[in-house]
């Protein structure tokens, strides 16, 4: 059963009021942050955002037209200082049919989940794909990312799974040719069925993002 998401629905984990600019009251710190979740089709993407914002995983493959955003608060904390940032997130269809539509919803992003699925080695060989289309339309070059090797929780059953040696050498190469670009790109096997690495896949990308913004300062 396929069930399609229409564009755009609006989700929030908790009631709020509109998402704060970048702004800064005194002692109260508050960041608006935009994120993209970018891979191919049927990687988890929807399953991973649903899972973070608390709504459970589901077992139809749920296939996202066009582009969904949902957002969710979180309080993080850097030099000590706490600040409160709204993650707006914007899933992006990974079908080839959607790119030209993909293109406007990576602008203004201030970072990305980029995710394969360990079952599906070609996913794994389209993420340089998806990391340069993030960086074109981005309007900030590259960002803070974060890479997720999705349906860890299948890895166990399958005949033929991406290594997590292969992913970290591809992950220490970037890291070495963008050694100077003020961040960290990491990697976390998740399950979007377990809710494993999922929390805190988002939390380090949010910290990623904030240490970027405040050495700009």
């Amino acid at each position: 059963m396929v069930n399609c998401v229409i564009t755009i629905r609006v989700f929030w984990k908790k009631k709020s009021k509109q998402p704060p600019k970048l702004e800064t009251r005194g002692t109260s710190n508050k960041y608006f942050f935009k994120l993209a979740l970018l891979g191919d089709g049927a990687v988890g993407k929807t399953n991973l955002r649903r899972q973070y914002l608390g709504q459970g995983f589901t077992s139809d493959h749920l296939m996202t037209i066009g582009a969904d955003f949902a957002a969710h608060d979180i309080a993080l904390k850097h030099q000590g200082e706490e600040y409160q940032i709204t993650m707006q997130i914007w899933d992006l269809a990974g079908q080839e049919t959607f790119s030209a539509v993909r293109s406007k919803y990576y602008r203004g992003c201030f970072g990305g989940l980029v995710i394969f699925d360990r079952t599906r080695p070609v996913s794994f060989d389209n993420i340089t794909s998806w990391i340069d289309e993030l960086v074109k339309h981005s309007t900030r070059g590259l960002v803070p990312i974060v890479i997720l090797g999705n349906k860890s929780d299948l890895v166990d059953s399958a005949d033929n799974v991406v290594k997590e040696k292969k992913v970290m050498a591809y992950v220490d190469k970037i890291n070495e040719e963008n050694a100077d670009i003020g961040f960290k790109i990491n990697y976390y096997d998740t399950s979007a069925l377990t809710g494993l690495n999922v929390d805190d896949a988002f939390t380090t990308l949010g910290t990623e993002i904030l240490s970027w913004i405040l050495s700009k300062k």
